[in-house]
């Protein structure tokens, strides 16, 4: 197989979020099919709903998914105000989908059930392709995120899952997920892929726990609010933590200063989203009174991702990286001014994604991680098959 025939397992394509030929601009640059599946990752910029329709007509025999978001990733590294596309050739790839239609009426029995015969059929239509991952869209204001990736563990069976919630820029006004034509908000989409390809799950990030505890003494759970931490008002508790005046609590504050929970074993990190004029902090996952969570530091971004990345190629180069980055580690460069030269690290291993509210791994919602699945060259042909 040729480095062109390698680089063209995964079909990569961007058009600007105004433009009204968009799609078509997209279908040109993808080039012929057929498709397993398209996926969307769509700057809030773009008309949403005009978008999915077109995309579905268009491409009338493909599942199309997608999701807006809170900056793209696309062939150029960071990008924003695009809409980026990822189409999986049917030659080396099989879906089944799992759509949510209201994350508030969430039937764990029925959507396992779902999710075990999803699995069946992608088994029977592919047995002999070795490969396989699960990718999951939510909306990113559900509040329902790590409910639905609770509920989701139980029927994954041995598939590795990964995801990210969809975003609306810095505005957290309205996020939504494609489906069959449509946008919906309160929604999921699962695709169930199965392939010839070698594939690798993985979650990192570059934080470092350090020995400062607080504890959440007073909370809202099913709004992610902290309204005390140490038995003081939250902001003022955190603020006092850093050395800092309430009044200078910044989202650059939050993400450079991320809380983390020990589950598992593992840290598992609790990002802070904004503080409310009462000085509430709301978190981009779940959180709960007596929770003892540690303040973190973070490494280098660049060196960390770039190793981390350049880890991935210990059993061959991947073809393409799905990736699902927090809008936390954007902000973060920003600030740090590493936006460019981690965008040219995204550019060089070959990672399309959007940037994210949150990101599902395996069972979990976590945050200010990057979550994907690195897609490698297929398994060598069993006996002469394909």
């Amino acid at each position: 197989m040729t480095g062109v025939e390698v680089q063209g397992l995964v079909r990569r394509a961007q058009a600007p979020a105004w433009a009204g030929d968009a799609v078509e601009l997209l279908a040109r640059a993808l080039g012929p099919g057929p498709f397993a599946e398209i996926l969307l990752f769509v700057s809030p910029l773009a008309d949403v709903a005009r978008l999915a329709a077109q995309a579905a007509a268009r491409w009338p025999d493909v599942p199309v998914a997608g999701c807006t978001t809170a900056g793209e990733i696309s062939e150029d590294g960071y990008a924003e105000g695009q809409i980026v596309a990822m189409a999986l050739p049917a030659a080396h790839f099989a879906v089944e989908r799992v759509f949510v239609p209201d994350l508030g009426a969430l039937s764990r029995e029925a959507l396992v059930a779902d999710l075990i015969r999803a699995r069946h059929r992608l088994a029977e239509t592919r047995p002999d392709w070795g490969g396989e991952f699960g990718f999951l869209m939510v909306d990113g204001l559900s509040l329902r995120e790590d409910e639905l990736a609770s509920a989701i563990a139980t029927g994954l069976g041995p598939v590795p899952l990964f995801g990210g919630s969809a975003g609306d820029g810095l505005r957290f006004g309205a996020t939504f997920v494609l489906h069959d034509g449509a946008v919906h908000g309160n929604a999921a989409v699962l695709s169930f892929v199965r392939t010839d390809c070698r594939v690798k799950v993985f979650s990192l990030d570059h934080l470092l726990p350090t020995e400062v505890r607080m504890v959440v003494t007073e909370a809202e759970p099913r709004r992610r609010i902290v309204r005390a931490i140490n038995a003081e008002p939250a902001a003022l508790a955190y603020a006092r933590l850093l050395g800092k005046d309430p009044g200078q609590l910044t989202t650059f504050t939050f993400a450079a200063h991320p809380v983390v929970v020990r589950l598992g074993g593992q840290h598992h990190v609790r990002s802070i989203q904004r503080m409310l004029p009462n000085g509430d902090l709301v978190f981009f996952s779940a959180i709960d009174e007596g929770l003892v969570l540690r303040l973190a530091e973070p490494a280098d971004m660049v060196r960390h991702l770039d190793a981390a990345l350049e880890g991935l190629k210990v059993d061959g180069v991947p073809a393409a990286i799905l990736a699902c980055d927090c809008i936390l580690r954007r902000i973060e460069a920003e600030e740090k001014q590493m936006y460019g030269t981690l965008s040219r690290v995204l550019q060089r291993h070959r990672v399309t994604g959007f940037s994210t509210y949150g990101e599902q791994f395996g069972p979990l919602h976590v945050n200010q991680t990057m979550t994907g699945v690195a897609i490698y060259p297929p398994f060598p042909p069993r006996g002469g098959g394909s």
